[in-house]
């Protein structure tokens, strides 16, 4: 007797998510709008491996080593010990650092890249966090100084695309801009020492109470009126260039690093003008924690939802590639935490989902005699770019059903018998007329 086969019961990978046909569909539609916008402002495309070297990695300087997954052959042999540790990227910063070090010569600067892959990271799956998620990304690099002006395009792009989105109709979002060399040209000037520390709490300032953060920032060792004074400024909110150049006025004309950083946000807002009110705010509590920004900073949230947290974030930084090229490299860059933002989308059951295919039209087969013609036609209807399915035969009530649930638009009948003409129907209005397969196109959508 044969031994019985063990059956394994699928079961998801918490956070590695998997979507239905309907759902994968908007998700490439999504991707396909992004693209399309990034390269409507000349950005090309780029895709490096979804792997680099673990030292390579680490070499962004952050406290990583728990979100990183590293790869190793189960039965490793000895060619395998020789060769660098190898791991999954976590972010696509670090591979674009290597990429541009790497082919240098090759690149026309200012370089302007899009990126839009998967990433991993281990940390703890919850609402709208993933071990696996796509990213979309852009970035402007160029050699020795990078104009401001890009500063400027980053959020016009992102409005752009997230105003535009299918499914984002009717969500309230705002990009929160701010500099860096203000927060940190206040704190100098205040004669505080442990800066990245009190950054780090200042970022936090939408999600916790005053009293808490004054309480954080006296922990530091600053006294209480020292902290006041490093709270106003970061619950500072403005939407015009005229109230960003009143931030502090005691330091107009100093040369200071703080009126450096307002002036540059001042050109930024100024830049931004031409977008809808609300759309973009001054807002000083944007510092992200990382040190690796040095300049202008960008957060992006949902107006009605903040506590969700950041849906697309970046900013300006003196030094991309530092570790891999005696070059400098300033760029700017921002990137889109798109599964993140899908998932939310999703979840709100806002996302036009009917359709389980791509398909334009299936061509019907009203018996196998018609075979011939059925694909004939449907290729002369895929020559002029339109997605065709076939149906694969059987009764032709369950080719319409088939049809209906997949939310094709258009059904195709070839000609029952010689002499008889084609005719397609239109699912959405039910109307079925005559039509030549070299000559019909679908109706526009209005």
């Amino acid at each position: 007797m044969s031994e019985k086969k063990k059956i394994y019961k699928p079961s998801p990978i918490s956070g590695f998510p998997e979507w239905t046909p309907d759902v994968r569909l908007v998700e490439q539609q999504w991707l396909d709008h992004i693209r399309a916008v990034f390269e409507s402002y000349g950005y090309c495309n780029i895709e490096t491996p979804a792997i680099e070297a673990l030292e390579v990695i680490a070499a962004k300087g952050e406290d990583v080593d728990k979100e990183i997954y590293v790869l190793e052959r189960l039965q490793a042999d000895e060619d395998d010990k020789k060769e660098a540790r190898l791991a999954l990227h976590f972010d696509q910063t670090v591979p674009l650092a290597r990429y541009v070090a790497q082919h240098f010569n090759d690149l026309i600067f200012p370089f302007k890249r899009y990126q839009m892959q998967k990433v991993w990271r281990g940390e703890r799956p919850q609402a709208g966090r993933f071990r696996e998620f796509y990213q979309c990304d852009i970035d402007v690099i160029n050699v020795d100084n990078l104009p401001l002006h890009f500063d400027a395009e980053m959020p016009a792009i992102i409005w752009q695309i997230l105003s535009s989105l299918p499914g984002m109709e009717d969500e309230k979002i705002q990009i929160r801009i701010s500099n860096r060399k203000i927060l940190l040209g206040w704190l100098e000037h205040l004669g505080v020492e442990n800066q990245i520390d009190v950054i780090r709490i200042v970022d936090k300032v939408e999600k916790l109470d005053s009293n808490k953060i004054l309480h954080l920032l006296e922990e530091t060792g600053i006294t209480r009126d020292t902290a006041e004074e490093i709270l106003k400024v970061g619950q500072t909110k403005v939407t015009r260039k005229e109230d960003v150049l009143k931030i502090a006025p005691q330091m107009q004309g100093t040369g200071s690093l703080m009126q450096e950083g307002i002036e540059e946000l001042a050109f930024v807002m100024d830049q931004l003008s031409h977008l809808p009110e609300g759309a973009v705010v001054a807002d000083l509590s944007i510092v992200r924690g990382l040190d690796y920004y040095t300049g202008t900073v960008y957060e992006t949230v949902f107006v009605d939802d903040p506590g969700y947290g950041s849906i697309c974030s970046g900013g300006r930084y003196d030094d991309l590639a530092s570790n891999y090229i005696n070059k400098k490299l300033p760029g700017v860059g921002i990137s889109i935490g798109f599964s993140r933002l899908f998932a939310r989308i999703l979840q709100k059951q806002q996302l036009p989902t009917g359709k389980h295919s791509p398909a334009d039209i299936m061509v019907v087969m009203p018996n196998e005699e018609q075979r011939g013609v059925a694909t004939e036609t449907a290729n002369i209807l895929r020559g002029k770019g339109l997605n065709v399915e076939l149906a694969h035969g059987g009764k032709l009530k369950k080719q319409l059903a088939t049809a209906e649930k997949k939310g094709i638009p258009y059904i195709w009948f070839p000609p029952f018998e010689d002499g008889l003409p084609h005719e397609v129907k239109d699912m959405s209005s039910g109307e079925q007329t005559e039509a030549d397969p070299a000559q019909w196109t679908p109706k526009k959508e209005s």
